[in-house]
């Protein structure tokens, strides 16, 4: 318990918890949303090598595990804009809580699941957790952590998150070869309870406001094209784009978000406030951070194919091979979280689309017997790119917002993420695809005999392909990081030192 917290009694006789910004104590609450936001993050890594090896223990086809992964991904966005309605009703800190409790328990049912049917089940129901985890614990750090720290406490949360990707594939290859599938859910077990105490111990309970009722239509339709969106995205390549059922998706998605908008901006109580666009610097931001998204899932996608489909080398390998890009982020960020006071978003981010773009146009040049080396070295650049703009593009993007409204716009944030992380896969794979196909028509005709050469040729071409489109798409946040300018006040409409306010009938 925060020593510094006081009790203010409501008028129903109940007690909410308070406290100062000057005496929070920062690394007791960061260490709780490092440890929490980490095992969410490692969830949804460590799944992805071993879907041929779920396929065999339950007999199923790879279609069907897929959805070991799939479903968990769409939980995890479908979920996300109710954070700021939930965290408002029954605290920030519960919600952290309750979310890890549940992440926790689904983790010991799916290591339980006796059929692969059960198994994405529970892994949906984990995926929701996750869903819930990541903007709480944005919404946590405006609302708690002192303005003067909150660029540092962005790039640890960031951090966590960084290094469970980093780790996940190295990790799973362990486990998979050392032991089975089930210790990729026994693990999260002990580490779920350990964060699960940390929060309970270390977060402050508090609310800044308490919604006066629920909104069912706004919940409703979110939930229906925010589904929709993501479901269409993800199988997309697999139905077909043409197909009548992923058509119907993306009407059906189209659909439900303009209503959902055009409900948000009526209802006296929406679910999530979309108000928050009309701050420039938090809409500005949210672009800079999704074009972010699409790059990033450019590099985790595409390097990791090439070196085990074309260069031949294990998943175990190609983890350990770009685990050094993956320390050199983690390294970068907290350094990124420091300058942030001092020189402001605009230049970091500046230098970072730099090297992000750079480091992306160079891999678009690799070849078949390209050197490992030269494959570490652009991730690396890469990766200095996308801690120099994720650290000053969330922290631009939320710290003019008033504390009470950070909940919706980190929902928001975490929201688009999910959505722009699960278009650029969309499109990446189809890409691949067609790109592959077209360059292995046109090797026939020049004359190439050898199919495995061929294939092995024309896949690379088209990752190229990728990669060069994708540095087009870094280089247009160029512009729009140079009009991110430093903070000129701390806060709009709230004051820096406000505490967090008692609330009426708080429960």
């Amino acid at each position: 318990m925060i020593n510094t917290e006081r009790k203010i009694k409501t008028q129903k006789g109940r007690f909410i918890m308070s406290s100062t910004d000057k005496n929070i104590r920062f690394w007791p609450i960061m260490i709780a949303i490092f440890v929490g936001t980490f095992v969410c993050v490692l969830a949804s890594t460590t799944i992805n090598i071993a879907l041929p090896i779920l396929g065999d223990e339950f007999n199923a086809e790879l279609g069907t595990v897929q959805w070991t992964l799939t479903g968990f991904l769409l939980a995890t966005g479908t979920l996300a804009p109710t954070v700021g309605y939930l965290g408002e009703k029954i605290s920030y800190k519960y919600l952290f809580l309750y979310s890890l409790i549940g992440f926790t328990v689904f983790s010991a049912l799916c290591a339980m699941a006796g059929n692969i049917h059960s198994l994405i089940a529970f892994r949906i129901m984990q995926g929701a957790s996750c869903g819930l985890i990541i903007p709480a614990t944005m919404a946590i750090i405006f609302q708690i952590i002192p303005k003067e720290k909150q660029a540092f406490a962005i790039s640890l949360w960031g951090l966590s998150a960084s290094l469970a990707p980093a780790f996940g594939p190295t990790i799973s290859g362990w486990l998979l070869q050392s032991f089975a599938w089930q210790w990729l859910f026994i693990m999260n077990i002990p580490v779920g309870i350990i964060a699960i105490f940390l929060v309970m111990k270390f977060i402050p309970y508090y609310r800044l406001s308490v919604p006066k009722r629920f909104d069912f239509l706004g919940f409703i339709t979110v939930i229906i094209g925010s589904a929709s969106l993501l479901l269409a995205f993800g199988q997309g390549h697999s139905w077909g784009w043409e197909s009548i059922k992923v058509v119907g998706l993306f009407i059906v998605g189209i659909i439900s978000l303009i209503l959902f908008i055009v409900r948000e901006l009526t209802t006296k109580t929406p679910l999530l406030n979309i108000r928050v666009f009309s701050n420039g610097r938090y809409t500005l931001s949210l672009i800079i951070t999704n074009i972010l998204t699409i790059s990033l899932y450019a590099g985790t996608l595409l390097a990791p194919v090439f070196l085990q489909k074309v260069q031949g080398i294990t998943a175990m390998e190609t983890g350990l091979l770009l685990l050094p890009s993956s320390f050199v982020m983690a390294l970068v960020m907290p350094i990124a979280g420091k300058l942030y006071s001092r020189v402001g978003p605009r230049l970091l981010m500046s230098v970072g689309v730099v090297f992000l773009a750079l480091g992306t146009l160079m891999l678009s040049l690799i070849s078949i017997d390209i050197s490992h080396m030269y494959i570490v070295l652009m991730m690396t650049i890469r990766n200095i790119g996308v801690a120099l703009i994720m650290i000053p593009a969330s922290n631009a993007a939320m710290e003019l917002i008033p504390k009470e409204l950070s909940g919706h716009a980190s929902s928001i944030m975490n929201w688009t993420r999910n959505v722009m992380g699960s278009f650029a896969i969309a499109i990446f794979t189809s890409l691949l695809a067609t790109r592959t196909l077209s360059y292995g028509t046109e090797l026939a005709k020049e004359g190439y005999t050898n199919k495995f050469h061929i294939s092995q040729i024309a896949f690379t071409m088209s990752i190229n392909d990728v990669f060069f489109i994708t540095a087009i798409i870094s280089i247009i946040a160029l512009p729009l990081a140079l009009m991110v300018t430093k903070a000129k006040k701390p806060d709009i409409n709230v004051s820096s030192t406000s505490e967090p306010k008692p609330v009426k009938n708080a429960v």
